[in-house]
């Protein structure tokens, strides 16, 4: 099992979680999230400037976390990049895994 974490633009958010139903992914945790540049360039008038550099013009992004069979995370990462593009463009967002070692309360389903 592996803890899959996404961070995008909040106008993804529905198509990848549509996806995720597609890959018999049920449940997910969604956190609205604001990146470090933007806290820097809004709220702390110093680094005001950087304004400018910030790509986009939404405030925040979407947070998606999800604990999956580590089999299905070429398939999520492959849907996530058919939705959002490569994550090659700053701004675009990112998405990792991790290995998980310990989980409890995880709804059972025919994969787990």
């Amino acid at each position: 099992m592996v803890c899959f974490f996404l961070v995008i633009k909040e106008d993804f958010l529905e198509e990848v979680l549509e996806a995720f139903l597609e890959l018999d992914i049920r449940g997910a945790t969604v956190i609205d999230s604001v990146g470090m540049g933007r806290i820097l360039a809004y709220e702390i008038p110093i680094f005001a400037g950087l304004r400018s550099m910030i790509p986009g013009n939404r405030p925040y992004n979407k947070t998606v976390f999800t604990i999956i069979p580590e089999e299905k995370l070429p398939l999520v990462t492959k849907a996530v990049e058919q939705v959002c593009g490569d994550f090659s463009e700053p701004g675009t967002g990112i998405m990792f895994a991790l290995p998980v070692v310990f989980v409890k309360g995880l709804a059972k389903t025919p994969l787990m």
